[in-house]
């Protein structure tokens, strides 16, 4: 259970690379209600009855419904019959069923299904299944086989099971919209937490408070068992069927270049889907609605208006309960929430996605980038300047320009086109191409924390996750292709020492060749197994994600797991063969000729403002020493010990520690020792006359571990070697 929550919690990561994900085309109609299946109109009357109006002042469910659902179940009934009497006709010739054991079931072509085998099992397997896989392609269970097969059953727990469900759900949400708001639904996928449905409404807003009556309507979907039904369409049939809807016009004319497609129906929804789905809705027994909010369609900032409704499911309630628990955990640890109640940084309108930070935030800032300098030094990487604005002709030989602009802040200079960077890569090729290179020089590493720049929507900023304005301890290594296996075993190493030391697990993944790549096979072949050479030296687990490299290069994606076991995308190493061609980037060889440099791209935090929004949530606000924004606290028992708590506070502030007093009069000591605990203060030191004789002060931690009395300078001492061993648990180990 705790590996799903921990996927499901998940924030910051890219799916393409968790999950191999469903590639939908969920879609659904628009505006109205629907009776609840095929003659549900009696059962439609009935819950009428029941139903009435929600808080908000709307019934619960249309009454009477648009005339296109009856229109929409017509066509579709009709082709069903087709198909039914098609598939009666064809040959049911013995197939053989290789199960992954090895084990073969007898069944018969185009009427033995999935479910049928997982039965002939147990009917306990058969009633866990969520969605089965044919010869490597996700399948319905109550699809018939059309032939001798490999077949695998896949149950919530694997990932490609729970995005299946999730999928589902989201057609199980996309019913209840049109039965309750009667808009225009549109794109309704699985996501790496849950699902979400878009809808195109006029003269109404969603709001949270439409959420009991949506649920009621899914209470009723799933208590029908509506069966989900795959029927492959004409596309002249499906222009015909959604006719009504714009949005799904559009997708039809404009992605849809085959003569079919599939569409699904679970009751009156009739959906433009790939599919597949579960078997029908009472599989999903517990389900919530979580949250909405604006969007544009198919994200384009110059597009309709849409509203969004996001929701979570679970095979049982049970499952249910404890996701919910986990975000109230998560909740509390929301570094939104954290950065302002413990003064850390905030945001403000006047500079939309660009961070503030206070000093005591600033101080983590600044610690975190000194320790990756003082990494740097040891491991032979070389900080170099670079500038903030470039001409537009750089990113066009780049080439991201021509892919990027929009994301870019670009502005006009004397008639010329300049922009801000996004990013370092382009201007360290200019750096290394300043002057004619020898091999001797490779690998050249070198390192920037340049302030980057990137125009994100509005509606995409979140918090310190997803910025304007931030650093990178961004890398980049020029070396000989006979050199990338040494040094990806650095970065890796690299990486190991850095995440050890914040606390962080972490799991590899090596993203191979795309279809759509630049360079030859052979390098990238050649490349791949360099990459793979090194993970196997490096001695930790690591998995292949095929395809998921970038178009330039392999890569090896890093995803870290935090103290709730939720997984972010931090890091990364890839290699790079377009930058150096792009900048015709040469280096002399041993034997006197040109030959190309490759180029490795790496970063360990990433994003500094997002690596500070995931140690803010994964410590809770409790900083490790080291790190720690409020190190310590002096306490004076009494007015009359107010001047040796100042010295005290003093001592440790020249020292190089941050240190606060706390001399209100108002407040007894008791008092003032919970607040600096309340606060985090990683230890408080209380001061007394016998403290003030002895020159000493009184130990105790945030979590109230009394260490006792202390010298001043064994406290110094003790302080510089918590920052030197960048210990965790620091106030056990003081």
């Amino acid at each position: 259970m705790t590996s799903i929550l921990a996927r499901v919690c998940n924030i910051q990561v890219s799916r393409g690379l968790l999950y191999r994900v469903i590639k939908t085309m969920s879609t659904s109609t628009p505006q109205a209600a629907a009776a609840a299946a095929k003659g549900g109109q009696k059962k439609e009357k009935k819950s009428k009855k029941k139903g009435g109006g929600g808080d908000t002042g709307h019934p619960i469910e249309l009454d009477p419904l648009p005339g296109y659902i009856q229109s929409r179940i017509e066509l579709f009934d009709k082709l069903k019959s087709d198909y039914e009497a098609e598939l009666s006709a064809k040959d049911k010739t013995p197939i053989k069923i290789t199960l992954p054991d090895g084990k073969e079931v007898e069944g018969k072509a185009w009427e033995t299904t999935p479910y049928n085998v997982a039965q002939g099992i147990s009917q306990g397997l058969a009633d866990n299944t969520v969605i089965a896989k044919v010869n490597g392609e996700l399948w319905d269970l109550d699809r018939p086989l059309e032939g001798s097969v490999s077949l695998q059953l896949m149950k919530f727990e694997d990932e490609e099971g729970q995005q299946v469900f999730w999928h589902s759900s989201a057609h199980m949400l996309g019913e209840a919209m049109e039965r309750h708001y009667g808009g225009c639904l549109c794109y309704g996928p699985p996501i790496d937490a849950g699902f979400f449905y878009d809808m195109f409404l006029e003269g109404r807003q969603v709001s949270s408070n439409d959420f009991t009556s949506l649920m009621q309507i899914v209470k009723k979907i799933q208590k029908d068992k509506q069966p989900f039904e795959r029927l492959v369409m004409k596309k002249e049939d499906l222009l015909k069927m959604f006719e009504y809807n714009e949005f799904k016009m559009r997708i039809l004319n404009q992605k849809i270049t085959t003569p079919t497609t599939t569409v699904y129906r679970c009751g009156p929804l009739i959906d433009l889907c790939r599919g597949p789905h579960v078997r029908h809705t009472g599989k999903v027994k517990a389900m919530d609605i979580v949250k909405n909010s604006a969007t544009y369609w198919e994200g384009k900032a110059d597009a309709e208006s849409l509203q969004r409704i996001y929701g979570i499911s679970f095979p049982d309630t049970k499952q249910l309960k404890e996701w919910k628990h986990f975000q109230e955990e998560a909740a509390k640890r929301d570094h939104r929430k954290l950065g302002r109640d413990h003064e850390l940084y905030f945001f403000h309108e006047l500079s939309p996605g660009s961070c503030f930070f206070h000093p005591k935030g600033a101080h983590i800032y600044n610690t975190l980038i000194n320790y990756i300098k003082s990494e740097y030094r040891k491991r032979g990487f070389q900080e170099v300047m670079s500038p903030n604005i470039y001409n537009s002709k750089l990113w066009e030989t780049s080439g991201h320009w021509q892919h990027y602009s929009d994301n870019m802040f670009s502005f006009d200079v004397e008639k010329e086109k300049y922009a801000l960077k996004p990013m370092n890569c382009p201007g360290h090729c200019l750096i290394y191409d300043h002057r004619p290179r020898s091999w001797r020089e490779l690998p050249y590493r070198m390192a920037d924390f340049g302030v980057l720049h990137r125009n994100e929507l509005s509606g995409a900023l979140t918090g310190l996750v997803r910025v304007r304005r931030f650093q990178q301890d961004d890398a980049h290594i020029f070396c000989m292709t006979e050199q990338i296996t040494d040094e990806i075993n650095g970065c890796l190493d690299f990486l190991k020492t850095v995440y050890d030391t914040l606390g962080f697990s972490f799991t590899l993944f090596l993203s191979t060749r795309p279809e759509k790549f630049m360079g030859e096979k052979e390098t990238w072949d050649h490349a791949e197994k360099q990459l793979q050479e090194s993970l196997d030296k490096f001695g930790m687990p690591w998995k292949l994600n095929p395809g998921d490299g970038a178009f330039y290069g392999p890569k090896i994606d890093i995803i870290l797991l935090d103290a709730l076991r939720r997984a972010h995308q931090c890091a990364t190493i890839q290699l790079d063969f377009q930058l150096p061609q792009r900048f015709n980037l040469k280096y002399v060889s041993p034997d006197g000729t040109e030959k190309r440099p490759v180029m490795i791209h790496r970063a360990v935090l990433g994003s500094v403002e997002r690596m500070i929004a995931v140690l803010t949530e994964n410590f809770g606000g409790k900083w490790p020493f080291w790190l720690s924004p409020r190190q310590a606290m002096v306490v004076p028992v009494g007015p009359a010990v107010n001047d040796y708590a100042q010295e005290v506070k003093q001592q440790l502030f020249d020292a190089g520690f941050l240190c606060d007093v706390d001399v209100d009069a108002g407040d007894t000591m008791n008092k003032k020792i919970r607040n600096a605990q309340l606060a985090q203060y990683n230890f408080i030191l209380v001061v007394g006359e016998k403290e003030k004789t002895n020159k000493t002060v009184n130990v105790r931690t945030r979590d109230n571990k009394v260490h006792g009395e202390r010298d001043i300078p064994a406290v110094i001492e003790r302080f510089r070697w918590l920052v030197d061993q960048k210990t965790i648990q620091s106030e056990e180990s003081f």
